[in-house]
């Protein structure tokens, strides 16, 4: 039955998560609603959102989160002055607590079809995490019925991923920014925010437990632990923030080479385990150093200001920028990294008050699978 969980893990059936550079359906985002999500600095974010839907609806579908339709009314108003293609856009009146969707909407899987076969929205599936609000805040529980509402209203299969821990069956609580995957077999992410007993996700739950349920839910053969993420981290050590594929076999990572920053060391600790890593042949991974731009701070907070957070849609590479001097450098460094995308820079010195950026406010649907080639 669609938006049921089947019987079977996706592991058994063929799904896997893609990598985010893989073709897209869409992208879903949640319109920004709450201006205590940016205390004094809530009236130039719409504009920043329409800004980035407006690039993405250049280039596939955007599914847009509102509370009402009062909401609905007033997205469209900015999204129409400012040029978006509003034929591509799709608005879903379903209320949130926060709009960062990569934490709380679905996490996507898909799997191949035979030669011969017809495809079939079957090719492509939900997982449905359990949402915590980072295991942080109380306010969670709207944003954790988005992934079923999303497979119901597309009919597509889903699953709930459970752990059995000593106090019973447990819903694994994962956020999509603590995870990143190159689609064939590895994901990364962090010790501290899965691990760690600070913001505690999954309380009794052990890495090779977790490791497992990548592998059954997410078709994961090998997960690269980094230490530590940023300074400022509200999520507390999301991996979107420091290190993210490029490339089957390429991973770009975040470096602050200011020996007195925080930042210095649990970055240069992480790469050194990136240089070390192995991928599944056995061979070295293709890395590639990111500068961190130099601190912002705003109301005396150091802010998770990244370059790392940039969002992949189809053919085009959404980056954020902070009128830094670093700017420039980053561009070019995933312009190379991706030289058959567009990189567009957008300013984001505003939007990262939320704590959070433009892989943050997004979640990829991909494009259903085709039959393989004779």
């Amino acid at each position: 039955m669609k938006g049921s969980s089947p019987p079977e893990t996706p592991r058994e059936l063929g799904y896997r998560m893609p990598a985010e550079w893989e073709p897209h359906e869409a992208t879903w985002i949640a319109w920004p609603h709450n201006p205590e999500d940016w205390p004094g600095k809530f009236q130039p974010i719409p504009w920043v959102y329409a800004e980035i839907v407006g690039q993405l609806a250049q280039v596939e579908d955007v599914h847009i989160l509102v509370d009402d339709a009062a909401s609905e009314t007033r997205a469209r108003g900015i999204l129409k002055r400012t040029g978006a293609n509003l034929t591509r856009i799709y608005f879903h009146p379903w209320p949130t607590d926060r709009v960062w969707t990569r934490d709380s909407g679905p996490i996507f899987v898909r799997k191949g079809v035979p030669r011969g076969a017809k495809p079939g929205k079957d090719t492509v599936a939900v997982t449905n995490w359990k949402f915590n609000a980072w295991a942080k805040y109380s306010d969670w529980h709207l944003d954790d019925k988005i992934p079923q509402r999303v497979a119901k209203l597309l009919g597509l299969p889903q699953w709930t991923p459970v752990v059995h821990t000593a106090a019973g069956p447990r819903r694994v609580v994962l956020e999509g920014g603590s995870i990143d995957v190159n689609g064939a077999g590895t994901l990364i992410t962090t010790e501290e925010c899965l691990l760690s007993e600070v913001q505690q996700r999954n309380p009794g739950v052990s890495r090779e437990q977790l490791e497992r349920v990548f592998h059954d839910y997410l078709g994961i053969d090998q997960v690269l632990w980094m230490n530590r993420g940023i300074a400022g981290d509200d999520t507390h050590g999301h991996v979107d923030d420091i290190t993210r594929f490029a490339g089957p076999n390429t991973i770009v990572t975040a470096v602050e080479p200011n020996r007195k920053d925080e930042n210095h060391l649990p970055l240069a600790e992480n790469l050194d385990r990136l240089k070390s890593a192995r991928n599944l042949r056995g061979k070295p991974f293709v890395i590639i150093e990111l500068p961190m731009p130099p601190p912002i701070v705003f109301q005396g907070q150091r802010l998770p200001a990244s370059y790392a957070n940039f969002y992949i849609a189809n053919g085009l590479v959404l980056v954020p920028t902070m009128n830094r001097s670093t700017d420039r450098t980053a561009l070019n460094i995933l312009a190379d990294a991706f030289p058959s995308h567009e990189v567009v820079g957008i300013y984001c010195g505003d939007l990262i008050w939320g704590l959070g950026a433009l892989h943050c406010m997004t979640q990829q649907q991909p494009k259903a699978a085709t039959p393989t080639k004779p």
